[in-house]
């Protein structure tokens, strides 16, 4: 099991920076423009696997979270996921033939809010996708859902469509704290469909909690993580709030003597790591928790954890085809993205044949070596430095001399440890995982001033 992280308040006085997530490398900073459908099809024929993990993004949402930084749409009229449907028709039936070699081992519905559409439009997508694609017959099939406008009947709807996983987005249970983000929601209410979801024989149940929202106090969030574990949810993300107005419109309505401070907002976080290690669950990495019991905790405690666009998975063997305005693919060593806007993938998909693909990028040798590094070191907080070099037919040292020489301080603080070629993350380094993978990062200095980066704690 990975061990608790320790807390030293000097570290994150000294580490506590901004940095990516790593959800891939190189990071989504570095797609290029002027990629296209080809792309695609050549990243299709050079991949070493037939496995396929799907993600659909749903961009819709019938309300304003100010918090949000997703890429989302506000609105109440239904029938816009209808004119969507008609689209990302027209996707799926241009882009499943490619893979019909793959079986998807896989389904991902995000958002904005995927339970935004009807039963109706609902049954109507997972047709498209079951009549085009080969689903294995124990497929993993995910939804995020906002318990706020869950319609009545819905949850019993998506077992009986196949999904098997839920994963609800509560964010905070204090009363005021939801006001001020205009998210308000009953927690009674969200009991009920835990409840449900539960009774209804859901594989794996999963909240999302924030923590740095406005009018949050140590104690009123100690409270709302007190709750959620009464829930019982298989895994927990407890997310740090990134406040960004510049950037984020949305964000703009919330007020900045609202917001906790940053020794408040560092006490939520630890009072969190302290609840969740007492109520049984294992510390998976960064903002993530799971019941060791979860197949998430099992993956890591035998090496088998794998990170992608979609989080922490045990789905690392599997080319990711993302489908929908703003989706990300990553298929074999090439990474691939939608259009992000909802007019400029209308026009694509029926300009370009049903593709909307418009930036990537083609990973070098090089990335695909840096990617490995840091797959193995956000996942597992451990780092074989030969196997690497096998693998790759490298001379660790030398080809890492700059990264080694950027670890030194993390070294000398006691973050890491180096014995018998393995880099060991300690219990004092591995709450600054991003800072530690960020030295392996060949791209982050053309990045580094783009202030784009959520603060690590």
């Amino acid at each position: 099991m990975i061990n608790l992280p320790k807390w030293d308040q000097s570290l994150i006085n000294k580490y506590n920076i901004s940095g990516p997530r790593y959800t891939s490398y190189p990071t989504a900073l570095s797609f290029n423009e002027g990629y296209q459908q080809h792309d695609l099809i050549n990243a299709i024929n050079s991949s070493s696997t037939n496995s396929l993990s799907l993600y659909i993004h749903i961009p819709f949402c019938s309300q304003l979270c100010y918090y949000c930084g997703c890429n989302k749409v506000i609105t109440r009229h239904q029938s816009k996921a209808d004119l969507y449907l008609d689209y990302l028709e027209q996707e799926i039936i241009a882009q499943a033939p490619h893979f019909s070699g793959y079986q998807v081992e896989q389904l991902h519905l995000g958002g904005g809010t995927p339970t935004f559409l009807t039963a109706a439009q609902m049954a109507r997508l997972i047709g498209i996708l079951e009549q085009q694609f080969n689903f294995a017959v124990d497929a993993e099939r995910g939804i995020e859902i906002d318990p706020r406008s869950l319609a009545d009947g819905m949850l019993e709807h998506l077992r009986f469509l196949g999904f098997n996983r839920v994963s609800f987005g509560i964010q905070d249970f204090n009363d005021a704290v939801q006001l001020a983000v205009n998210r308000p929601q009953s927690a009674s209410a969200v009991k009920s469909l835990l409840t449900e979801a539960r009774q209804l024989g859901f594989k794996s149940i999963n909240a999302d909690m924030i923590y740095g929202l406005p009018l949050q106090t140590p104690e009123s969030f100690k409270t709302t993580i007190e709750q959620l574990i009464a829930l019982s949810p298989d895994r927990v993300s407890v997310f740090n709030y990134a406040h960004l107005p510049e950037r984020f419109a949305a964000q703009r309505k919330i007020k900045d003597a609202d917001l906790p401070n940053a020794h408040d907002k560092l006490t939520m976080f630890k009072n969190t790591l302290e609840q969740m290690s007492d109520a049984g669950y294992q510390f998976i990495g960064m903002d993530h928790f799971a019941k060791t019991s979860n197949e998430l905790a099992i993956a890591q405690n035998s090496g088998q954890l794998h990170r992608n666009f979609q989080g922490y998975t045990t789905h690392g063997n599997c080319d990711l085809l993302g489908l929908g305005v703003s989706s990300i693919s990553q298929i074999g060593s090439s990474i691939l993205q939608n259009q992000k806007q909802l007019k400029a993938y209308y026009h694509d998909i029926e300009h370009q044949l049903g593709s909307a693909i418009c930036k990537g990028m083609q990973l070098s040798q090089d990335d695909v070596i840096r990617a490995e590094v840091i797959k193995q070191l956000i996942c597992h907080f451990q780092l074989d430095t030969r196997a690497i070099a096998d693998k790759f037919q490298i001379n660790f040292a030398s080809y890492f001399v700059d990264a080694l020489k950027a670890l030194d301080p993390l070294l000398a603080d006691g973050m890491i440890n180096t014995k018998n070629n393995i880099i060991t993350v300690t219990e004092r380094g591995n709450l600054f995982i991003r800072i530690i993978c960020m030295c392996f990062d060949a791209h982050l200095q053309n990045q580094i001033n783009a202030t784009r980066f959520s603060r690590i704690i």
